[in-house]
């Protein structure tokens, strides 16, 4: 039985337990995750909040983060502006991005979540309404969500991870973790 931690990654948070490179470090895995001897299957940005999994299981870090596997990844997307059935047709069709056609992906408008609030908050216009899409892929480029949405003409605001695979944030607050036995 291995054991996967779940955890609800805050913004600014680095998917790693040091920050070597910084002369001022920033906020990382350490100061939130206690257990030992556990790494991150996969990497989330730290401008990105949300489901970040962990595991000490080589095997199961592997096939949650090999795209080989296609686990799907479903993202709960702010944008600015309000994406029309063409723009989000776009995105189910796959976009074209500089390193390649992205994998066609499942798209739709959502009413905004109830959710923790974001630190530091969105930056808001008057002038620019924003919207929430749900949006679920089955690949990890480097910042792959941004870039599609930006591709369609509509800019990530704030980008929460909400599941991956089966696994999912519906019982973990934001900045917490839980731990589960998986076979």
């Amino acid at each position: 039985m291995s054991k996967l931690i779940l955890f609800n990654k805050p913004y600014g948070v680095l998917s790693q337990f040091t920050d070597r490179k910084n002369p001022s470090p920033r906020a990382t895995l350490s100061d939130y995750i206690t257990v030992p001897n556990v790494y991150p299957a996969g990497r989330l940005d730290r401008d990105s909040e949300g489901l970040l999994l962990l595991t000490s299981d080589g095997r199961l870090q592997a096939r949650i983060a090999d795209p080989k596997f296609k686990m799907p990844k479903t993202y709960l997307v702010q944008v600015e502006g309000e994406p029309d059935d063409t723009a989000l047709s776009a995105l189910r069709r796959g976009v074209s991005l500089k390193d390649g056609l992205t994998r066609p992906a499942q798209a739709k408008p959502i009413a905004s979540p109830d959710l923790w609030p974001r630190d530091p908050p969105v930056r808001f216009r008057k002038t620019v309404p924003d919207s929430w899409i749900e949006l679920t892929i089955q690949e990890g480029k480097n910042r792959q969500v941004r870039r599609m949405t930006a591709a369609i003409g509509y800019p990530t605001l704030r980008l929460i991870r909400w599941s991956v695979g089966p696994w999912t944030l519906k019982e973990v607050p934001q900045g917490q973790w839980s731990e589960i036995d998986v076979g």
